[in-house]
């Protein structure tokens, strides 16, 4: 997502020419670029303009400071306004209410049910809430075995009624259930309905209205762009919701929808999500989102994921194995479980600054680690801690055990004694006030 546009504004800037000051002159090519390359982005060109309109006001006369070139100035101020454009700061979930009682809502295929249930599991580990997921999708067949078994992956249960068919009934004794078994929070999945569809709209309003929910969440599939953000503006004359929720935004979409919804409905984003696996849901911070569409990266969420997974008393160990010149391949495979768990490698290297650009055409599939893991696993237990055993003939049996040449078995030791030399090296310097703490430290 956003890396079309990415190169498009960065080219746009790096027109700006300049000294002393931004003037309308030397600016009018750049924001005549920028327009362009929001309007292929699928933005609506009327907010393109708008948009653009603000940056040239911000920009022309804008002192340009002697450590600073023009285009950074530029980059700064397109920075802040993408940041205003899509909300300017992140807006919490609603957790208000006893029980919590979550509506979700929007069309077919928008990723409604897994938004649910990665929902749950977030409420459930990052909250410490105890959710109850409901299935009220009563005209998808499928709709509440899919529920009960993405509940089941994640021990979150699910009220539903097979034989029931009024989506409100089910809906309101399903909160009768939550209090009476002590479930706090109660996301309601609902089916997928067509703006257009009179009968399928009355019924999502009647829900509302009969649940008088904390919060509603209107979840939009980002491929579909501007039609999108058109659609999330006839939901929301309907059903007034709190917050919009962002799926699909992996996919080859150009980030139209993200860019403009918040300016069409004048409802916050609250979470995008990505991929089916349950953790690759992310709160929506307008801020980051700016800073990554201007290949500055992501350093705050990248630390983020780092200390989710982060063990005080593991990494204190390390340190000191670290120190020591100790470290073997059994820390090696643990560090690599730990980055797994992070989540998909080349997004996560995407967070880092300028990362993302150099790694674009490049293919990282979290697959690649799997040969690591096979040469590893194919060492006795005496050759993991100590890795100066590997010799020519255990070398050998390395490559046959993993299926991989000897060629890649040594490339992987290479690096992994190049590996122990830097981490030895930051250390000392660690040591001795001059280098940064390591981030397992």
């Amino acid at each position: 997502m956003f890396e079309n546009l990415q190169e498009r504004l960065e080219s746009a800037i790096k027109t700006l020419k300049g000294q002393g000051q931004i003037t309308e002159i030397n600016v009018a090519a750049t924001i005549k670029e920028i327009r362009r390359a929001l309007v292929d982005a699928d933005v609506n060109y009327k907010i393109a303009k708008e948009f653009t309109d603000k940056v040239k006001d911000e920009a022309t006369g804008a002192n340009v400071l002697k450590a600073v070139s023009p285009g950074q100035l530029m980059v700064k101020i397109v920075n802040d306004e993408l940041t205003k454009l899509m909300g300017g700061s992140a807006i919490e979930i609603n957790l208000k209410g006893s029980p919590v009682v979550i509506l979700i809502a929007g069309l077919q295929g928008s990723g409604k049910t897994t938004f649910t249930h990665k929902l749950a599991h977030y409420l459930k580990t990052k909250k410490g809430r105890a959710p109850l997921m409901v299935a009220c999708d009563i005209y998808r067949p499928a709709a509440i075995e899919q529920l009960k078994v993405l509940g089941e992956a994640i021990g979150i249960p699910v009220y539903h009624e097979a034989d029931n068919k009024n989506a409100v009934q089910i809906a309101k004794n399903a909160i009768d259930f939550a209090k009476v078994q002590g479930y706090n929070t109660v996301i309601i999945d609902t089916a997928g309905r067509l703006a257009i569809d009179e009968e399928m709209m009355k019924e999502i309003e009647q829900v509302k209205k009969a649940v008088q929910p904390s919060e509603t969440l209107f979840v939009v599939d980002s491929m579909t762009g501007q039609d999108a953000v058109n659609t999330a503006k006839t939901f929301n004359e309907r059903l007034d919701f709190d917050g919009v929720v962002l799926t699909k935004i992996d996919g080859d979409t150009r980030g139209g929808a993200a860019l403009t919804i918040k300016y069409t409905v004048n409802k916050p984003i609250k979470f995008v999500s990505m991929g089916e696996k349950v953790d690759t849901l992310d709160v929506f911070h307008p801020d980051r989102m700016a800073q990554r569409i201007l290949g500055m990266g992501d350093i705050v969420s990248f630390v983020e994921k780092a200390q989710e997974h982060f063990d005080e008393k593991n990494a204190a160990e390390l340190q000191k194995k670290i120190s020591k010149n100790q470290f073997d391949f059994n820390d090696f495979l643990a560090q690599l479980n730990q980055i797994k768990k992070m989540g998909n490698v080349k997004d996560l290297l995407g967070m880092l600054p300028g990362v993302g650009k150099a790694i674009k055409d490049i293919d990282i599939d979290d697959k690649s680690f799997s040969k690591i893991e096979a040469i590893i696993l194919s060492m006795t237990l005496k050759e993991r801690s100590n890795p100066d055993l590997m010799n020519g003939t255990r070398r050998k049996r390395l490559a046959l055990g993993s299926g991989n040449s000897i060629q890649e078995v040594n490339n992987f030791l290479k690096q992994f004694e190049d590996m122990k030399k830097m981490m030895k090296t930051m250390q000392k310097m660690q040591g001795s006030g001059r280098g940064m703490k390591l981030p397992f430290g």
